[in-house]
């Protein structure tokens, strides 16, 4: 059987009491008593209960995380911020991945609040929490992250800057000469990908042509598609603006070598190496991970101000591709 707390004070020929001080790290002990317990204990092999022991502080020590896809960069940056976060805190995260789908989404919170998670940071899939209600009024800590909650659920957002950093992109390349600006986003019912396709609107003003939007899950084939038809057109983009890092990677493959200028929102791996580097509006996953990990357990040492809604600050990296000059009109 496992070794238990009065085995130790049995083996070591001390009080139960003088064990429980060693193993918590709590003075009082003499130097050679406490010597006497760590040896007991490493010659029995005993381990404490630290589920029993956070029980009965009335926690249970664990975060939950449900993000989108723990194999996307940008979540698995803002993954291990967290659990570093977590881990600094003697905590341990529980981490589940949605895949866009708001049943999943659900049944992940409800799977960790069934284990008594202290707090939750999500990354929305759908659009409606109030089955979120029931565990806020429990006590429970939320803080959403990349994405705010849906029908009127006011918790903790950390969000960052998407149609402001759109809007730099396309005042980049307008910069340039370049005023048939191709959009290549996911699917609108996602808020990042409505918020910049807001930014790219706005922005283009009178310029904007809804022929030079598509806006869907990318895929190779769809994206060819959708360039083989713009540049088809009459007046076909001399530029290209893509609404995230799987699309901007998709979109390479799919101009095959074809020179336009890029600028694409989400740095991604080996981005300026390219030849020309690739343009991009930056965000910091691991920044905005920490800063909801932070405000978490500011909640949970029992903040209890008005929620926040945290916008974090993107910035663009000039790197060849979306600088490159339009071509003079024909």
């Amino acid at each position: 059987m496992r070794p238990t707390m009065k085995d130790v004070a049995t083996a070591a020929g001390v009080a139960l009491k003088t064990v429980s001080r060693v193993v918590n790290g709590e003075p009082g002990v003499h130097p050679a008593t406490a010597e006497r317990v760590r040896a007991a204990i490493d010659r029995l092999g005993y381990s404490p209960n630290e589920s029993a022991r956070v029980l009965r502080r009335g926690r249970t020590a664990t975060i939950g995380l449900v993000i989108e896809d723990v194999a996307d960069p940008f979540y698995s940056g803002l993954s291990r911020a967290v659990e570093d976060l977590v881990i600094a805190h003697d905590c341990l995260l529980l981490t589940g991945s949605s895949g866009e789908e708001p049943r999943r989404e659900r049944e992940l919170v409800d799977t960790f609040c069934a284990r008594r998670v202290d707090g939750l940071i999500v990354v929305p899939a759908g659009d409606d929490h109030t089955y979120l209600r029931p565990e806020l009024e429990e006590g429970t800590k939320v803080v959403f992250a990349d994405r705010p909650p849906g029908r009127g659920l006011d918790v903790d957002t950390v969000l960052a800057d998407n149609a402001g950093g759109t809007e730099q992109a396309i005042r980049h390349l307008l910069g340039h000469g370049h005023h048939r600006i191709a959009f290549l986003g996911d699917d609108p019912a996602i808020y990042t990908a409505a918020e910049r396709l807001r930014g790219y609107r706005e922005t283009l003003g009178g310029l904007f042509d809804p022929r030079l939007v598509s806006m869907r899950p990318p895929s190779l084939d769809g994206v060819r598609a959708d360039l083989a038809r713009m540049f088809a057109l009459d007046r076909p983009p001399t530029a290209l603006f893509t609404g995230n890092g799987r699309y901007t990677v998709t979109a390479l493959r799919a101009l095959a070598g074809r020179r336009i200028a890029l600028v694409g929102f989400d740095d991604f791996e080996l981005a300026d190496l390219l030849d020309p580097g690739v343009t991009v509006v930056a965000q910091d996953p691991a920044w905005m991970g920490k800063v909801a990990a932070e405000l978490l357990f500011r909640r949970l040492r029992g903040d209890v101000g008005p929620p926040e809604h945290i916008q974090l600050p993107v910035r663009l990296i000039p790197r060849g591709s979306g600088e490159l000059q339009a071509p003079p009109p024909a």
